[in-house]
């Protein structure tokens, strides 16, 4: 009698979720704190005008961490790590939505397509005020490194105090200014970046993997092929929305009243360089942070699954 065959893809029912959502929390936590650094590098290569302050992604590192030590290359960093809130509900709602479009028979890549979109959807909800003041946080050392003393919110540099604190005036400022809808400034913009890039990494990524397990041997573990899937999906999506991930960026920090005035000044700067502005960040950090991310997901999936299917798992 031959073998039952392997599962590719452990589904949500077949997983315990008290198992699940705990370590589901702690891996993306300990995948954002190794690479945000990577972020905080990403944004104010996004937003500077042209290459004046930075001339690449190392170079940009490199002063971050001679002006401001290794604490500068997590500024924002505990407002940002809200974004692990979100995360749960990001990947509720897309295991859920795959569940749902499993039962109406749906193929697998189409199922991660739009399981990515809705979940995105949903997180960039959560997330969108956190990333805000996040951002502000993270680019407000610029000022000092010959922009002004003043960010657009009219906020005073002062390397002296505490980031809590600087969080906590730009919150207020924020608010002051333009009431609660400041908080999602851009928000379209990052439902334009975000739910078109996790849509497309989940469905190359599925698409990588159904690729790899024709060309791999038995003997690859399928979580090695299951991570460089990610990587491929993460750098396929990343140059595909690069454009939209810098419009994003300007929109929520530089205060510009809309995508098309954003837009307009971004191609003036910068014309076709808005398609590689930040694009190496960006690739070592989605290159990166997808392997990562699969790795830790695929990983704790098959911790979490039920006994009853733990034969039927590969490593």
């Amino acid at each position: 009698m031959d073998p039952p065959p392997y599962i590719k893809t452990i589904e949500w029912d077949m997983m315990n979720k008290t198992k699940f959502f705990p370590l589901s929390i702690l891996s993306s936590f300990t995948v954002r704190c190794c690479l945000y650094p990577l972020t905080v590098i990403k944004t104010q290569l996004q937003v500077q005008f042209r290459n004046d302050l930075y001339k690449g992604m190392i170079d940009a590192g490199c002063k971050i961490y001679k002006a401001e030590g290794f604490s500068g290359l997590y500024r924002g960093f505990w407002i940002s790590s809200f974004q692990i809130i979100s995360g749960v509900f990001y990947i509720s709602t897309y295991e859920n939505v795959r569940h749902l479009l499993g039962q109406l028979h749906t193929g697998p890549r189409i199922k991660a397509l739009v399981a990515g979109g809705c979940a995105s959807l949903v997180g960039q909800t959560i997330i969108v005020p956190f990333d805000v003041i996040s951002q502000h946080v993270m680019v407000l050392g610029m000022a000092a490194q010959g922009k002004g003393e003043v960010n657009p919110l009219g906020i005073r540099y002062d390397p002296s105090r505490g980031r809590l604190q600087i969080s906590i005036d730009i919150a207020r400022r924020i608010l002051a200014t333009d009431g609660v809808k400041g908080f999602y400034r851009g928000y379209v913009a990052s439902l334009m970046a975000y739910v078109p890039n996790s849509a497309m990494w989940w469905g190359f990524y599925h698409l990588y993997q159904d690729e790899l397990y024709k060309i791999t041997p038995l003997w690859v573990p399928q979580l090695a092929i299951q991570g460089v899937a990610g990587s491929f999906g993460g750098f396929t999506t990343t140059i595909l929305t690069n454009p939209l991930d810098i419009l994003r960026a300007r929109l929520q920090v530089q205060r510009i009243d809309s995508m098309k005035t954003a837009f307009r000044e971004l191609w003036m700067e910068e014309k076709l360089n808005i398609f590689c502005k930040g694009l190496t960040a960006r690739l070592v950090q989605s290159a990166a942070q997808s392997f990562s991310i699969i790795l830790g997901y695929e990983t704790i999936k098959r911790i979490s699954v039920n006994e009853q299917y733990k034969h039927l798992v590969r490593w």
